[in-house]
């Protein structure tokens, strides 16, 4: 894995649109994960910063590669929750769920994974081309914690891989299921919760009304679930056409930032 940068600062040219990408990954996690780490790893330490437009929360960006194909890492702001009470989960749900990427990689703490599962879960509501990565795993060890991966992802339905980043043990087979996943070549079949009758029909009715409100809008049955636990964001944004416009704008070409810097070294 490496790192391509610009002759001139070297930092990854932001200028490339994803179609220049072999794909594009997301990088999503509670804070305190190691998600940084494992970003910094897969990255080379050579980052993209600037803040997310229109919003005052960073953003990073990055590029790695594998097998001579070159894959845009993007860096989601760490958060607990999609269900956007904050900034940052709106930030990281709606890149998720409008920006489309190729894989969702979701970084997992080891030592305390149920709590770290909710994310997980709502992620996999979004999105099929899901990774989980349980990171810290030798700190896991040290406490007596032991993850069995394989009853993980038979439950999940997603491919997870046990990683320590401080030391790089799990990141190739990491980046090894995340290009299978992007590529087809590994097979998803995420978990989702079982609605029930009622609320499932409601989900039916719902989904081809936000299909006609936004045509074209990623996940109408999320979407629609959204609409039924009460969220007046989601609602409002359907509404006023806010959903359709930054679906429109998480799709197209990366701008270039501001205030480009390269940052080296641990972060």
């Amino acid at each position: 894995m490496s790192c391509d940068t610009c002759d001139t600062c070297g930092l990854p040219d932001d200028g490339d649109d994803r179609q220049k990408f072999d794909g594009v990954v997301a990088l999503a996690g509670n804070p305190n994960t190691g998600k940084s780490t494992v970003f910094n790893a897969l990255t080379g330490l050579r980052q993209h910063t600037g803040n997310w437009p229109g919003k005052t929360v960073a953003r990073a960006e990055g590029r790695f590669t594998h097998e001579n194909k070159t894959y845009k890492l993007v860096d989601l702001p760490g958060t607990y929750s999609l269900l956007s009470a904050s900034e940052d989960e709106q930030i990281a749900r709606d890149f998720i769920l409008f920006g489309r990427p190729s894989c969702t990689v979701v970084v997992a703490d080891a030592t305390c994974l149920e709590r770290n599962l909710n994310l997980v879960l709502q992620v996999l509501e979004i999105s099929d081309r899901v990774v989980v990565c349980v990171n810290l795993v030798d700190e896991a060890k040290r406490k007596g914690i032991q993850v069995d991966a394989g009853q993980l992802e038979k439950d999940l339905g997603v491919p997870v891989v046990k990683t320590t980043a401080r030391s790089g043990r799990g990141l190739s087979e990491l980046v090894s299921k995340v290009v299978g996943v992007i590529e087809g070549r590994c097979q998803t079949h995420p978990h989702r919760v079982d609605l029930g009758q009622g609320v499932g029909e409601a989900v039916s009715r719902l989904v081809p009304m936000v299909n006609e409100v936004a045509p074209g809008l990623p996940n109408a049955r999320w979407v629609a679930m959204r609409l039924l636990d009460g969220d007046w964001r989601i609602r409002e944004a359907l509404l006023n056409g806010e959903l359709s416009q930054v679906a429109e704008r998480q799709q197209a070409p990366a701008e270039s930032f501001s205030n480009k810097m390269a940052l080296e070294g641990s972060q």
